[in-house]
């Protein structure tokens, strides 16, 4: 198999960007990525570390980061299942990358940045749930300076229909099945499925 290994034999591959490719990189928010963002309750963030790559999903039930000024975003890390894969990154390299999603839309916007982890209760706060026992907050604050905003092209999304309903959802294997496979079927996964949705209602935050 042939493979590309130069710059300038994939630059005539494919040819210079548009001028809109380019223009539309700007390096802190403005009045239209700002309330893109905030109308985002989903984004994907990406670090890298010494070990490789990662890619994970972060979610909220209001807007997944909140903009601290128009060069800084901050992001709550809630619960989840303490791989701490992103933190570890981040600790070790300070390079993120963030893909900002709002449901139905075909639109995605990126940020470039450099990210550090904080515990600082001032922070901390600003996250606080109230909840029918004590107030939560999340562990630690991911602060992450911009160094790039800009949008994505939208056809991915309309190519992948990401936003119609699957016909085939139904013979989606489970997270049950994964494990399963994952343990060479030394795991319960059909008790793990039947379990899930309970557990994680009273784990969400």
């Amino acid at each position: 198999m042939e493979y590309i290994s130069s710059i300038e034999d994939l630059e005539g591959l494919y040819g210079t960007p548009g001028e809109t490719s380019i223009v539309k990189v700007v390096p802190k928010m403005t009045p239209g990525y700002r309330r893109w963002i905030q109308q985002s309750k989903f984004c994907i963030l990406s670090t890298v570390g010494p070990e490789g790559t990662d890619a994970s999903p972060r979610g909220d039930d209001q807007p997944v980061v909140l903009e601290l000024d128009e060069h800084t975003l901050a992001m709550p890390d809630w619960r989840g299942n303490n791989r701490m894969d992103s933190l570890r990154n981040i600790v070790r390299d300070d390079r993120v990358s963030l893909m900002f999603f709002v449901n139905g839309s075909n639109n995605v916007i990126r940020v470039n940045g450099r990210a550090k982890l904080t515990v600082d209760d001032e922070f901390l706060a600003k996250f606080e749930r109230t909840t029918k026992s004590n107030p939560l907050r999340p562990r630690s604050v991911i602060i992450i300076k911009i160094e790039e905003i800009y949008s994505q092209c939208a056809r991915a999304l309309i190519r992948s229909k990401i936003w119609e309903e699957d016909p085939n959802l139904k013979n989606l294997t489970t997270i049950g099945d994964l494990l399963k496979d994952a343990t060479n079927g030394n795991f319960d996964g059909e008790t793990y499925d039947q379990e899930w949705s309970a557990r994680a209602s009273k784990t969400m935050w």
